[in-house]
């Protein structure tokens, strides 16, 4: 029942928006009473931060193995992990509009345990970028902070626009992105 709940709330936070979603709209949806909520929520917002934390803790898992895999080079982890991100639209695109539009509504508290989780996964990646540059495989002439910025901002403004189903698919959006990234947009 937790994940029913986890399921339908997703999908209502991400509709209609977390403040505008009431813990009644939630046990309508699911045909169940407010005690069954409460039996696995202390509150809308324990909810919600369950739904951030699930969401960050397995981007940073699959970031962390993209990274930690000595067989590849820094482009190559590059692309896994913008392909990562994109690809993650088709099955946590819910989850991550939510995330990025939502957190605004947890408390310090949970926020304390959320944004360490973000930012581990900010410095994992510019760590992985600062290795390339290192290595020569990625200029070294630009500040790796906003290089990772660029990357993220590009990556995950792209859970508003991004269609699974339409036209481009993730592997093509991920192969653009990483294009722009390493030679931009400039004729040769």
């Amino acid at each position: 029942m937790k994940e029913k709940i986890l399921a339908k709330s997703i999908g209502l936070f991400e509709k209609k928006g977390f403040s505008e979603t009431s813990i009644q709209d939630i046990v309508d949806v699911l045909g169940v009473t407010k005690g069954t909520f409460y039996y696995y929520f202390k509150s809308k917002e324990e909810l919600l931060m369950d739904i951030h934390l699930r969401y960050i803790s397995d981007i940073v898992e699959h970031q962390k193995k993209i990274i930690e895999d000595t067989g590849k080079d820094s482009r190559t982890k590059l692309f896994d992990i913008v392909y990562m991100l994109i690809k993650s639209i088709e099955t946590q695109g819910a989850s991550a509009r939510v995330f990025f539009r939502e957190m605004r509504h947890l408390s310090d508290k949970h926020l304390e345990e959320i944004i360490p989780k973000r930012d581990q996964f900010f410095d994992q990646l510019k760590a992985m970028i600062e290795e390339g540059m290192s290595k020569g495989e990625f200029r070294n002439d630009l500040r790796s902070d906003i290089v990772t910025f660029a990357v993220l901002g590009a990556c995950n403004w792209s859970y508003q626009w991004f269609n699974p189903n339409g036209p481009v698919p993730d592997y093509e959006i991920a192969e653009i992105y990483l294009e722009i990234f390493l030679n931009g947009i400039h004729t040769k």
